[in-house]
Parts: structure tokens; sequence; C-alpha cells
């Protein structure tokens, strides 16, 4: 079995910006351009998670470092 590797918020990144390219330069026929909309829709969705899970740890350790501080 092959264990597939955690993607990074950048790697997604990538991935999604070579979509946007290829549907912006009509790289895509039709019959796949559905299931890249529905990839870049799904990484979309990844990078939004990682981004509020990023903000809520940030928060929690200003936070923790402001009351600290008191």
């Amino acid at each position: 079995m092959v264990s597939k590797k955690k993607e990074t918020y950048s790697e997604a990144m990538a991935r999604l910006e070579k979509i946007v390219s290829q549907i912006d330069n009509n790289e895509l026929e039709i019959d796949v351009l559905a299931e890249k909309i529905k990839e870049a829709n799904g990484i979309i969705a990844f990078c939004s998670d990682k981004l509020t899970k990023a903000d809520k740890e940030i928060e929690k350790l200003l936070s923790e470092k402001w009351e600290s501080e008191e």
C-alpha cells in the first residue's frame, strides 16, 4: 500500500494556480473541464480550512501571550 503524503497549503495553491491557468488559456477539453472545476472547488475548500485553522491557532497563541503578560 502506498502512503500518500499530506498535501501542504503551498502545494494545493500551486495545483489550483495550474488549473486556473489551464482554464484561462483554454487548454482544457470540455470533457475534463467540469472535473477540473470540481477539483478546484475541493482545493479551495482545503485551503480555506487550512487558513481558518491557522487563524484560530494564531488567535489562541496571541491570547495566551496577552494573558501571561497581564
